[in-house]
């Protein structure tokens, strides 16, 4: 359980993060490499971290990895457990033969490894569901690499599946709606020969057409656990770079949206980079626009220079055959992406819309938490070094039903309420906080926070909340507006989930290894270590555990890593216990509220991978590892149900060097196929509940 591996020359290579350049280039435009685009004055969560212990006893501390602290783990964020008496600390093993671990969780987990392979525990089956290129629309061709055109990828299963989501569909026996996101293409492994200094046409609409989302119906063959695709139903879909998106909420016909091939500032071309998103009450997906800002050319603005927007040629080159990506003849292009899609996947004639009054940032997730009046409370991380995360209020109120004008209503709650930022405070000594690791006195890192609001919505116009900046430029330069109050500069916040357990909010920080390097903020108690590459979870409880509320407590849940290094924390279980674990991106939760954790860019030597992780009781804290993934690959979307979990294995082979002339890696179809980024499902080979 607990055996490590020799780093070896996998994507981590001397990338930030553990990524491989090929990834950097290809998915976020060498951001790690570029000037840090957050040059405010504002707290780094580095220096919360390091402020925020409240003076508890080191009594606290010494019980912390006892069974008692371990079931006091429970008590919400920012309250402080009755000291437990001093006790001998327990052991991994010694919880074990007490019960036998959290239900949803007891399985064997996966010893760290580097097969070219999705790993999976013993007693697990596992199939491919879907595989970039498959045909999912009419008419599609079956997939050829050799002689793949844009036409026929449009008709196709996208690239690099991100976020999953899987819906029911009533009166289909057997059968749910798949829909996945395309994050980015990666054009060395999709085309022979291919020179990136002058890309062709053909090349580049074919990538426009890999981009963006898929719906496919899937079935499952209830003897065998399987779970394939279903080609041609009347409900896929493809969604492009070039589909007719609308602009919905405070900034749709603003002049800072307006372009040549738009002047009414409502319809824009296409989605780009979907990271991690959500699912809506109301049965429609989100889907947060992530790094979109690597597709566009020749900016020279102070804004954009704020979002990463390059001075010269982008990577893809796109702006030579679409003049909507060159800056310096549209300016305005690069507003209309950065915000959250909301798509319709029971309506295939449906126009996705993005939600303006979410706010303009790099998203990664858009996960949904109703209010107790239904209405909904939306979380999104901003991907980016010592950027922020944020929450939106809808004023809204969700409606039951199925009807036409049922569904147009709750289409339309994503554009009046108020967007907010985090401020996380804290009030420990920082000498406690040595940029190791160690715990400080107390035995814990936490602290409490509020939420500033940024600016709101309603039907008869916007308000900002920012001094010196209208409500349109909240809502499009909202990092600046992020900037302007004072948040909480964070260390890459991903993926943000509400367990519907417990109603707990948990943030993946993905990792700074900047952090306390020449003249970068040092660790403090939000983010206790310097050179910080390998992350953490950040557990966050709303006040009176209200969602609407502008208050919170938090505290750290889980400090990655390798276990026997004293700069981990498992939520106080014992260490001897867990799984090694490194770069937490994207979570999930299972039907028992245990929080599952996939990983991108792990630093301990062993490929991605997909963790579970009790929330409370006993077991809080001891994390067990799932399963791994191929080569050079990132684990993304986890859908855990009750028999299944799926997994979208992202970028396989995506190693510095690789081509399709020199692959990497051979997954999913072996020695002489493309490697190809897929959809992959694992159940329990017996047929029972995953993890019980």
């Amino acid at each position: 359980m607990r055996k490590l591996l020799p780093l070896i020359g996998t994507p981590s290579g001397s990338h930030p993060g553990g990524r491989s350049a090929l990834t950097c280039r290809f998915r976020c435009g060498d951001a790690c490499f570029h000037e840090v685009p957050n040059t405010s004055s504002n707290e780094y969560v580095g220096d919360v971290i390091a402020g925020a212990l409240s003076r508890r006893s080191m009594m606290r501390a010494a019980a912390v990895v006892t069974v008692a602290a371990a079931g006091a783990g429970a008590v919400g964020a920012g309250q402080a457990p009755q000291a437990a008496a001093a006790v001998p600390a327990a052991t991994a093993s010694d919880v074990a033969r007490r019960k036998p671990g959290a239900r949803g969780l007891r399985f064997a987990p996966v010893a760290p490894n580097t097969a070219d392979a999705v790993t999976v525990p013993e007693g697990y089956r596992q199939n491919v569901v879907i595989r970039w290129g498959e045909p999912i629309l009419r008419g599609a061709p079956a997939f050829d690499p050799e002689k793949q055109t844009a036409k026929a990828q449009a008709g196709q299963f996208g690239y690099n599946c991100d976020f999953l989501a899987l819906l029911p569909l009533p009166g289909e026996r057997n059968r749910q709606l798949l829909v996945a996101n395309h994050e980015y293409t990666d054009e060395i492994l999709m085309f022979r020969g291919y020179d990136a200094a002058n890309p062709s046409r053909e090349q580049v609409e074919i990538a426009w057409a890999a981009h963006g989302l898929s719906a496919v119906v899937v079935e499952e063959d209830r003897k065998t656990g399987r779970l394939t695709a279903v080609p041609r139903h009347q409900l896929n879909r493809r969604v492009t770079a070039t589909t007719d998106f609308r602009l919905t909420g405070p900034v749709a016909g603003s002049d800072l949206v307006k372009t040549s091939a738009d002047p009414s500032g409502t319809k824009v071309l296409g989605t780009l980079n979907n990271c991690s998103g959500g699912v809506t009450p109301w049965g429609t997906t989100l889907h947060g626009e992530e790094n979109f800002n690597q597709y566009f050319a020749n900016s020279s603005r102070a804004t954009d220079k704020r979002y990463g927007i390059g001075t010269g040629a982008s990577e893809r080159k796109w702006e030579r055959f679409d003049k909507r990506f060159d800056v310096a003849q549209e300016p305005n292009e690069v507003h209309r992406f950065g915000y959250v899609v909301e798509f319709d996947p029971y309506d295939p004639d449906s126009t996705p819309r993005k939600h303006t009054a979410l706010g303009r940032f790099k998203h990664e997730a858009a996960t949904v938490r109703l209010t107790h009046d239904g209405r909904p409370v939306v979380y999104s991380g901003d991907d980016e070094r010592f950027d922020y995360f944020y929450k939106f209020v809808s004023s809204k109120r969700m409606k039951r039903g199925t009807s036409r004008a049922v569904r147009e209503h709750n289409l339309s709650l994503l554009d009046e309420g108020t967007l907010y930022v985090a401020k996380l405070t804290g009030d420990s000594p920082a000498i406690e906080i040595d940029g190791t690791g160690k715990l400080p006195k107390d035995g814990e890192f936490d602290g409490s926070g509020q939420w500033i609001p940024l600016a709101t919505a309603t039907a008869d116009g916007a308000v900002s909340h920012v001094d010196g900046m209208s409500a349109e430029e909240v809502f499009v330069f909202t990092r600046l507006a992020g900037d302007k109050v004072g948040a909480t500069k964070m260390d890459r916040p991903e993926d943000i989930e509400p367990n519907p357990v417990t109603g707990k909010v948990y943030v993946a920080l993905t990792n700074n290894s900047n952090r306390g390097v020449g003249s970068n903020a040092k660790a403090d108690e939000a983010n206790p270590r310097n050179a910080n590459k390998h992350g953490h979870v950040l557990e966050l409880t709303e006040r009176w555990n209200r969602p609407e509320s502008t208050k919170f407590a938090w505290s750290l849940f889980l400090v990655a890593g390798d276990p026997d290094d004293p700069a981990t924390y498992f939520a106080g279980f014992p260490k001897d216990g867990v799984s090694p674990i490194s770069c937490p991106d994207n979570v999930a939760f299972d039907p028992y509220g245990n929080l599952w954790i996939s990983t991108d860019g792990a630093q301990l030597g062993s490929h991605d991978g997909l963790f579970g992780v009790a929330t409370r009781g006993e077991r809080r804290g001891e994390l067990k590892q799932f399963l791994t993934v191929p080569k050079g690959a990132e684990t993304c979307g986890p859908i855990i149900q009750d028999r299944r979990v799926l997994v979208a294995v992202q970028h396989p082979g995506e190693i510095d060097g690789a081509s399709v002339e020199k692959p990497a890696s051979t997954w999913p179809d072996g020695p002489g196929s493309y490697v190809r980024p897929a959809v992959v499902a694992v159940w329990r080979a017996d047929g029972g509940d995953i993890g019980c």
